[in-house]
């Protein structure tokens, strides 16, 4: 990307994790130009239009099976919204009123709106609203990493899962409404895994108490940890999935729940879904989404994502081997993080005035690359950075990205003298 004074920009974060498929694709705008000579609107409650069903065939076939129905929204908080409303409906179409809570993980994050940031769990987000939120019951994310714990030990995937049982069992399992959950992790934990055994078993858990299992997809979905879906991974189905971000790819707002058939069927028998927004399966935006799954599937971007994440991860572990401030680095595809510790055998983090989230972000951006980042313990201490390049990268950009940050970290250490003991 080039600025509007001729400087530029490797986009190595996607924007913020969107631009699955690169800037300015022809196709998708073509695509779209076409759509505009047809139509760039119709309410969904007077006309079909024939890209948004296309779409919803297209996301349906991509689902897990059972999962074949699809409503679109602008965004993910939308998204999040639409699964936290289904899943209440459909709790009344059984007769269940009492089940309202809906149990996530801290930290996380699931969007903007009021209802999405009652179950986000960062702390600088959600603190000035709470007042206005109902705020819902949280267990800790599987950071296996902090806790010294072994990632590919099944023993500790149960271990972080079990909290869940422990969670509803606390609250009482008959007002626990939904479960949900990143496959892997965004923007609040920085790309983090699952430990072995842990999405299996907190879809046995949720089956075993009725508690209706949500993916929030909005940052895995569209393919950027190599799979359409991030929980295809550990091939485990949800009830309901939130999607945006690389769905849409950044051409158009554009995001989507997909629901269980037999949720949806109840809640439409019992008098219909009541929720909606004005752009929802706008005619320009799904022609947008049409058009990227099909250059997804096309240049197969999924495949070259897994490649290229195999490459990237390794090229940040090499700068952890030269980098003692570097404490972690993880991810899934090209959804792939390092965190930054003053220690890394104790994990302590760097101190909180030393800004490191911000500071190394801007020295990247003055040396013409795009990260992003986050405070990794619940918005308040630790710095992790999103590494997250466009799903057509190649090995000669990975390998550039790579180097700037090298010159970048270079630089952070030589202005903060009392980082040089860093171990």
């Amino acid at each position: 990307m080039w600025d509007t004074e001729g400087k530029r920009h490797i986009d190595g974060s996607s924007g913020a994790m969107v631009s699955n498929i690169g800037h300015s694709n022809p196709a998708v705008l073509d695509a779209m130009r076409k759509q505009m000579d047809q139509s760039t609107f119709g309410y969904r409650l007077h006309f079909q239009t024939e890209s948004s069903e296309r779409l919803a065939k297209m996301v349906a076939a991509l689902a897990p099976e059972g999962l074949n129905k699809v409503f679109f929204v602008s965004g993910g908080s939308e998204a999040v919204e639409s699964t936290l409303k289904m899943a209440r409906q459909y709790a009344l179409t059984r007769n269940e009123p009492q089940r309202y809570k809906v149990i996530s993980r801290y930290p996380s994050y699931h969007g903007c709106t009021l209802g999405a940031l009652a179950i986000t769990g960062y702390t600088p987000m959600t603190a000035p609203f709470d007042p206005m939120m109902q705020r819902m019951p949280k267990i800790p994310a599987p950071r296996a990493y902090l806790d010294g714990l072994d990632i590919d030990d099944r023993t500790t995937g149960l271990h972080y899962a079990d909290m869940l049982e422990a969670k509803i069992q606390e609250e009482g399992p008959d007002t626990v409404l939904a479960f949900i959950v990143e496959p892997v992790g965004g923007a609040s934990t920085g790309a983090l895994v699952p430990p072995a055994g842990y999405m299996q078993r907190v879809r046995e858990i949720c089956t075993r108490y009725g508690v209706l299992l949500i993916h929030d997809e909005v940052m895995t979905g569209g393919g950027r940890t190599g799979r359409f879906f991030g929980a295809e991974h550990w091939d485990v189905a949800p009830d309901l999935i939130a999607i945006s971000k690389g769905f849409g790819a950044g051409y158009v707002p554009l995001g989507a729940m997909v629901a269980r058939d037999d949720i949806v069927e109840a809640v439409m028998a019992a008098g219909g879904f009541i929720h909606g927004f004005t752009y929802a399966g706008n005619p320009l935006a799904c022609a947008a989404g049409c058009a990227v799954l099909e250059q997804i599937a096309e240049h197969d971007l999924m495949g070259n994502t897994t490649r290229m994440g195999d490459k990237l991860a390794e090229r940040l572990r090499g700068l952890m081997q030269r980098y003692p401030l570097i404490g972690d680095v993880r991810g899934k595809g090209l959804l792939t993080a390092f965190e930054l510790m003053a220690d890394r055998k104790t994990k302590t983090p760097l101190p909180t005035h030393l800004n490191a989230h911000a500071r190394l972000v801007d020295i990247a951006y003055d040396n013409g690359l795009i990260i992003y980042s986050r405070r990794t313990r619940g918005g308040i201490s630790g710095d992790h950075f999103l590494v997250c390049p466009p799903m057509i990268v190649n090995e000669e950009q990975i390998d550039e990205i790579t180097a700037i940050l090298d010159q970048s970290l270079a630089t952070y250490m030589s202005e903060i003298p009392e980082l040089s003991g860093a171990t």
